[in-house]
Protein backbone atom coordinates (compact mmCIF):
# COMPACT_ATOMS: atom_id res chain seq x y z
CA UNK A 1 0.00 0.00 0.00
CA UNK A 2 1.85 3.07 -1.23
CA UNK A 3 1.50 6.77 0.77
CA UNK A 4 -0.34 9.41 -0.73
CA UNK A 5 -0.57 13.02 -0.17
CA UNK A 6 -2.98 16.08 -0.07
CA UNK A 7 -1.46 17.05 -3.61
CA UNK A 8 -3.83 15.49 -5.93
CA UNK A 9 -1.32 14.90 -9.11
CA UNK A 10 -3.79 12.68 -11.69
CA UNK A 11 -4.05 13.83 -15.07
CA UNK A 12 -7.57 14.36 -15.73
CA UNK A 13 -8.24 13.61 -19.75
CA UNK A 14 -5.02 13.50 -21.15
CA UNK A 15 -1.64 15.15 -21.11
CA UNK A 16 -2.28 16.67 -24.86
CA UNK A 17 -5.90 17.49 -23.61
CA UNK A 18 -5.89 17.77 -19.69
CA UNK A 19 -9.99 17.97 -19.06
CA UNK A 20 -12.48 15.98 -17.67
CA UNK A 21 -16.09 15.63 -16.20
CA UNK A 22 -16.67 13.28 -13.36
CA UNK A 23 -20.61 12.21 -12.54
CA UNK A 24 -20.48 11.75 -8.94
CA UNK A 25 -23.44 10.73 -6.61
CA UNK A 26 -23.29 10.73 -2.43
CA UNK A 27 -23.41 8.26 -0.98
CA UNK A 28 -24.40 5.75 -3.90
CA UNK A 29 -21.20 5.47 -5.58
CA UNK A 30 -18.87 7.10 -3.14
CA UNK A 31 -19.26 8.68 0.47
CA UNK A 32 -16.82 11.54 0.50
CA UNK A 33 -13.52 12.92 -1.21
CA UNK A 34 -11.26 14.12 1.77
CA UNK A 35 -9.42 16.97 1.89
CA UNK A 36 -6.93 17.79 -0.68
CA UNK A 37 -6.13 19.98 -3.25
CA UNK A 38 -4.99 20.05 -7.05
CA UNK A 39 -3.26 22.28 -9.87
CA UNK A 40 -6.03 22.42 -12.18
CA UNK A 41 -9.61 24.76 -11.94
CA UNK A 42 -12.70 22.98 -10.68
CA UNK A 43 -16.73 23.78 -11.03
CA UNK A 44 -18.79 21.39 -8.88
CA UNK A 45 -22.48 21.72 -10.63
CA UNK A 46 -25.41 20.48 -8.45
CA UNK A 47 -27.40 18.06 -10.79
CA UNK A 48 -29.85 17.14 -7.84
CA UNK A 49 -30.28 16.37 -4.13
CA UNK A 50 -27.80 17.93 -1.23
CA UNK A 51 -23.97 17.85 -0.79
CA UNK A 52 -21.81 19.70 1.40
CA UNK A 53 -18.33 20.96 0.29
CA UNK A 54 -15.16 22.86 2.04
CA UNK A 55 -12.99 25.14 0.22
CA UNK A 56 -10.10 26.63 2.83
CA UNK A 57 -12.26 25.55 5.62
CA UNK A 58 -15.11 27.34 4.46
CA UNK A 59 -18.52 25.09 4.10
CA UNK A 60 -20.94 25.22 1.56
CA UNK A 61 -23.83 23.24 0.97
CA UNK A 62 -25.28 22.84 -2.20
CA UNK A 63 -28.25 22.27 -4.16
CA UNK A 64 -29.86 21.41 -7.44
CA UNK A 65 -28.71 24.08 -9.75
CA UNK A 66 -25.89 25.61 -7.79
CA UNK A 67 -22.26 25.83 -8.45
CA UNK A 68 -19.17 25.95 -6.88
CA UNK A 69 -15.53 27.01 -8.57
CA UNK A 70 -12.52 25.83 -7.76
CA UNK A 71 -9.16 27.58 -7.96
CA UNK A 72 -5.99 25.78 -8.29
CA UNK A 73 -4.06 24.84 -5.01
CA UNK A 74 -7.89 25.39 -3.02
CA UNK A 75 -7.68 22.82 -0.03
CA UNK A 76 -11.38 21.36 -0.73
CA UNK A 77 -13.48 18.27 0.02
CA UNK A 78 -16.72 16.96 -0.68
CA UNK A 79 -18.94 14.94 1.25
CA UNK A 80 -22.81 13.59 2.04
CA UNK A 81 -25.07 16.85 3.67
CA UNK A 82 -26.67 14.85 6.44
CA UNK A 83 -29.23 11.80 5.74
CA UNK A 84 -29.68 13.64 1.88
CA UNK A 85 -27.90 12.14 -1.55
CA UNK A 86 -26.57 14.24 -3.83
CA UNK A 87 -25.99 13.96 -7.27
CA UNK A 88 -23.27 16.50 -8.90
CA UNK A 89 -20.73 16.53 -11.89
CA UNK A 90 -17.11 17.89 -11.69
CA UNK A 91 -15.65 19.41 -14.47
CA UNK A 92 -11.58 19.43 -14.11
CA UNK A 93 -9.72 21.28 -16.66
CA UNK A 94 -5.61 22.35 -16.20
CA UNK A 95 -4.69 25.67 -16.96
CA UNK A 96 -2.10 25.00 -19.96
CA UNK A 97 -5.29 24.63 -21.55
CA UNK A 98 -5.75 28.04 -22.16
CA UNK A 99 -2.39 28.70 -23.16
CA UNK A 100 -1.36 29.45 -26.58
CA UNK A 101 2.65 29.35 -28.16
CA UNK A 102 5.27 31.11 -26.85
CA UNK A 103 4.51 34.27 -24.88
CA UNK A 104 0.82 34.30 -24.33
CA UNK A 105 0.12 37.76 -23.00
CA UNK A 106 -3.63 36.48 -22.92
CA UNK A 107 -2.34 33.74 -20.29
CA UNK A 108 -0.31 35.69 -18.57
CA UNK A 109 -3.29 38.50 -17.95
CA UNK A 110 -6.00 35.99 -17.63
CA UNK A 111 -4.75 32.50 -16.18
CA UNK A 112 -1.79 32.87 -14.19
CA UNK A 113 -3.41 35.17 -11.35
CA UNK A 114 -5.76 32.56 -10.66
CA UNK A 115 -3.06 30.03 -10.51
CA UNK A 116 -0.30 31.75 -8.61
CA UNK A 117 -3.37 33.25 -5.97
CA UNK A 118 -3.04 37.23 -7.33
CA UNK A 119 -6.69 36.87 -8.59
CA UNK A 120 -9.89 35.04 -6.21
CA UNK A 121 -13.49 34.95 -6.80
CA UNK A 122 -16.11 33.81 -4.40
CA UNK A 123 -16.36 30.13 -4.38
CA UNK A 124 -20.15 29.48 -4.32
CA UNK A 125 -22.22 30.66 -6.59
CA UNK A 126 -26.21 29.52 -6.13
CA UNK A 127 -29.23 28.65 -8.67
CA UNK A 128 -29.93 32.02 -9.99
CA UNK A 129 -26.69 34.45 -9.25
CA UNK A 130 -25.43 36.06 -11.75
CA UNK A 131 -22.26 34.00 -12.72
CA UNK A 132 -24.48 30.74 -12.34
CA UNK A 133 -26.62 32.27 -15.21
CA UNK A 134 -24.11 33.30 -17.29
CA UNK A 135 -21.85 29.93 -16.92
CA UNK A 136 -24.32 27.09 -16.73
CA UNK A 137 -25.54 26.86 -20.67
CA UNK A 138 -21.43 26.04 -21.27
CA UNK A 139 -21.72 23.25 -18.26
CA UNK A 140 -24.68 21.61 -19.45
CA UNK A 141 -23.03 22.00 -22.78
CA UNK A 142 -20.42 20.25 -21.77
CA UNK A 143 -22.01 18.02 -19.56
CA UNK A 144 -24.25 16.23 -22.51
CA UNK A 145 -20.95 15.64 -24.22
CA UNK A 146 -19.19 14.27 -21.20
CA UNK A 147 -18.79 10.65 -23.41
CA UNK A 148 -17.63 12.60 -26.36
CA UNK A 149 -14.51 12.31 -27.47
CA UNK A 150 -12.55 15.34 -27.11
CA UNK A 151 -10.81 14.73 -30.88
CA UNK A 152 -14.45 15.48 -31.73
CA UNK A 153 -15.42 17.83 -29.71
CA UNK A 154 -12.29 20.27 -28.86
CA UNK A 155 -13.04 22.89 -29.94
CA UNK A 156 -16.87 23.15 -28.41
CA UNK A 157 -14.98 22.26 -25.07
CA UNK A 158 -12.40 24.67 -25.30
CA UNK A 159 -15.04 27.89 -26.46
CA UNK A 160 -16.37 26.40 -23.34
CA UNK A 161 -14.20 26.64 -20.96
CA UNK A 162 -12.81 30.35 -22.44
CA UNK A 163 -16.12 31.81 -21.97
CA UNK A 164 -16.22 30.43 -18.65
CA UNK A 165 -12.84 31.99 -18.19
CA UNK A 166 -14.27 35.28 -19.14
CA UNK A 167 -17.08 34.75 -16.74
CA UNK A 168 -14.92 34.58 -14.09
CA UNK A 169 -12.37 36.91 -14.96
CA UNK A 170 -15.47 39.01 -14.55
CA UNK A 171 -16.06 38.45 -11.26
CA UNK A 172 -13.01 38.03 -9.60
CA UNK A 173 -10.94 40.82 -7.32
CA UNK A 174 -7.48 40.63 -6.27
CA UNK A 175 -6.43 38.18 -4.09
CA UNK A 176 -5.31 41.00 -1.42
CA UNK A 177 -8.78 42.24 -1.66
CA UNK A 178 -10.13 39.03 -1.22
CA UNK A 179 -8.19 36.65 1.52
CA UNK A 180 -5.66 37.89 3.58
CA UNK A 181 -5.46 34.51 5.37
CA UNK A 182 -4.52 32.48 2.07
CA UNK A 183 -1.11 32.25 2.80
CA UNK A 184 -1.59 31.01 6.90
CA UNK A 185 -4.28 28.43 5.05
CA UNK A 186 -1.35 26.99 2.45
CA UNK A 187 1.12 26.18 4.81
CA UNK A 188 -1.38 23.95 6.71
CA UNK A 189 -1.14 21.60 4.46
CA UNK A 190 2.18 20.45 5.89
CA UNK A 191 -0.24 19.23 9.11
CA UNK A 192 -2.09 17.10 6.48
CA UNK A 193 1.45 15.80 5.06
CA UNK A 194 2.31 15.35 8.96
CA UNK A 195 -0.38 13.05 9.86
CA UNK A 196 -0.25 10.97 6.84
CA UNK A 197 3.45 10.02 7.02
CA UNK A 198 3.31 10.04 11.34
CA UNK A 199 -0.46 8.60 11.73
CA UNK A 200 0.92 5.00 12.92
CA UNK A 201 2.89 7.25 15.66
CA UNK A 202 2.28 9.34 18.65
CA UNK A 203 1.69 12.87 16.82
CA UNK A 204 1.69 16.03 18.94
CA UNK A 205 -0.39 18.81 18.31
CA UNK A 206 3.46 20.87 19.32
CA UNK A 207 5.00 18.53 16.55
CA UNK A 208 2.21 19.61 13.79
CA UNK A 209 2.30 23.41 14.62
CA UNK A 210 6.29 23.73 14.43
CA UNK A 211 5.79 21.97 11.02
CA UNK A 212 3.48 24.76 9.70
CA UNK A 213 5.66 27.55 11.52
CA UNK A 214 2.57 28.45 14.07
CA UNK A 215 2.28 28.54 17.48
CA UNK A 216 0.14 25.96 19.37
CA UNK A 217 -3.12 28.08 19.76
CA UNK A 218 -2.89 29.81 16.93
CA UNK A 219 -2.74 26.24 14.98
CA UNK A 220 -5.45 24.84 17.10
CA UNK A 221 -7.55 27.30 15.76
CA UNK A 222 -6.85 27.30 12.43
CA UNK A 223 -7.26 23.72 12.07
CA UNK A 224 -10.49 23.64 13.56
CA UNK A 225 -11.65 26.31 11.08
CA UNK A 226 -10.85 24.34 8.38
CA UNK A 227 -11.48 20.87 9.18
CA UNK A 228 -14.31 21.41 11.51
CA UNK A 229 -12.77 19.40 14.04
CA UNK A 230 -9.78 19.40 16.74
CA UNK A 231 -6.20 18.11 15.56
CA UNK A 232 -6.80 14.86 17.72
CA UNK A 233 -9.77 14.14 16.64
CA UNK A 234 -8.75 14.47 13.37
CA UNK A 235 -5.66 12.08 13.55
CA UNK A 236 -8.06 9.36 15.41
CA UNK A 237 -10.62 9.68 12.24
CA UNK A 238 -8.09 9.15 9.97
CA UNK A 239 -6.33 6.27 11.51
CA UNK A 240 -10.03 4.62 11.87
CA UNK A 241 -10.65 4.80 8.12
CA UNK A 242 -7.18 3.64 7.43
CA UNK A 243 -8.34 0.43 9.96
CA UNK A 244 -12.10 -0.08 7.70
CA UNK A 245 -9.64 0.03 4.70
CA UNK A 246 -7.47 -2.60 5.92
CA UNK A 247 -10.43 -4.36 7.08
CA UNK A 248 -11.93 -4.71 4.25
CA UNK A 249 -9.06 -5.18 1.74
CA UNK A 250 -6.90 -7.76 3.79
CA UNK A 251 -6.77 -10.98 6.05
CA UNK A 252 -4.35 -9.31 8.89
CA UNK A 253 -5.58 -9.83 12.39
CA UNK A 254 -7.47 -6.69 13.78
CA UNK A 255 -4.59 -6.67 16.68
CA UNK A 256 -2.23 -5.98 13.70
CA UNK A 257 -4.30 -4.02 12.52
CA UNK A 258 -4.85 -1.70 15.46
CA UNK A 259 -1.26 -1.36 15.67
CA UNK A 260 -0.80 -0.80 11.84
CA UNK A 261 -2.55 2.31 12.21
CA UNK A 262 -1.22 3.53 15.03
CA UNK A 263 -3.50 1.82 17.87
CA UNK A 264 -1.43 0.56 20.60
CA UNK A 265 -4.18 -0.08 23.01
CA UNK A 266 -6.57 -2.66 21.17
CA UNK A 267 -9.60 -1.54 23.55
CA UNK A 268 -9.32 1.65 22.83
CA UNK A 269 -8.94 0.88 19.36
CA UNK A 270 -12.11 -1.28 19.65
CA UNK A 271 -14.61 1.82 20.86
CA UNK A 272 -13.12 4.28 19.08
CA UNK A 273 -13.87 2.18 15.52
CA UNK A 274 -17.50 1.25 17.34
CA UNK A 275 -17.98 4.96 18.07
CA UNK A 276 -17.42 5.99 14.40
CA UNK A 277 -19.01 2.92 12.43
CA UNK A 278 -21.71 2.10 14.85
CA UNK A 279 -20.14 -1.85 15.10
CA UNK A 280 -16.81 -3.61 15.91
CA UNK A 281 -13.70 -4.30 13.72
CA UNK A 282 -14.60 -8.04 13.14
CA UNK A 283 -18.69 -6.84 12.62
CA UNK A 284 -17.51 -4.87 10.11
CA UNK A 285 -15.35 -6.67 8.28
CA UNK A 286 -17.95 -9.29 8.26
CA UNK A 287 -20.69 -6.91 6.72
CA UNK A 288 -18.10 -5.16 4.37
CA UNK A 289 -17.54 -8.61 2.57
CA UNK A 290 -20.99 -9.63 3.04
CA UNK A 291 -21.88 -6.49 1.25
CA UNK A 292 -19.37 -7.00 -1.40
CA UNK A 293 -19.75 -10.61 -2.16
CA UNK A 294 -16.02 -11.53 -0.74
CA UNK A 295 -14.41 -9.98 -3.93
CA UNK A 296 -11.64 -8.28 -2.40
CA UNK A 297 -8.20 -9.08 -2.64
CA UNK A 298 -6.53 -10.56 0.27
CA UNK A 299 -3.38 -10.05 1.70
CA UNK A 300 -2.47 -13.32 3.75
CA UNK A 301 0.31 -13.40 5.76
CA UNK A 302 1.77 -12.73 9.27
CA UNK A 303 1.85 -9.67 10.70
CA UNK A 304 3.17 -7.10 8.36
CA UNK A 305 4.85 -4.27 8.58
CA UNK A 306 3.37 -0.87 8.68
CA UNK A 307 2.11 0.15 5.46
CA UNK A 308 0.98 3.95 4.39
CA UNK A 309 -2.16 3.73 2.85
CA UNK A 310 -4.32 6.22 1.51
CA UNK A 311 -7.22 7.82 2.99
CA UNK A 312 -10.89 5.74 3.25
CA UNK A 313 -12.60 7.27 -0.48
CA UNK A 314 -9.25 8.81 -1.46
CA UNK A 315 -8.62 6.62 -4.40
CA UNK A 316 -10.90 8.10 -7.28
CA UNK A 317 -10.45 11.53 -6.83
CA UNK A 318 -11.05 13.47 -9.69
CA UNK A 319 -11.62 16.74 -7.55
Amino acid sequence: MDQTDLHETKIHGSPAFPYSVYHGRIPDWLSAFPLHWHESFELIYCNCGNLRASIWGQPYTLRAGDLLVILPHAVHSIEQAGPAKGDYFNLLFAPSLFQGAGGDPCYEKYVLPFVNGRRAMECFHPAGSAFNRAVTPCILALIAHREESCSAYALMVKSGLFRILYAMTRHSTSAEEADRNRLAYSRLKNAFYYVQSHYDRVSTVREAAARCGFSESYFMKLFKDVTGQSFHAYLIGYRLELAAKQLAETSYKVIDIAENCGFHNHAYFSRAFRGKYQMTPTAYRKAIRHKAGDEYPLSPGPSPAVPHTPIAGGSQIPS
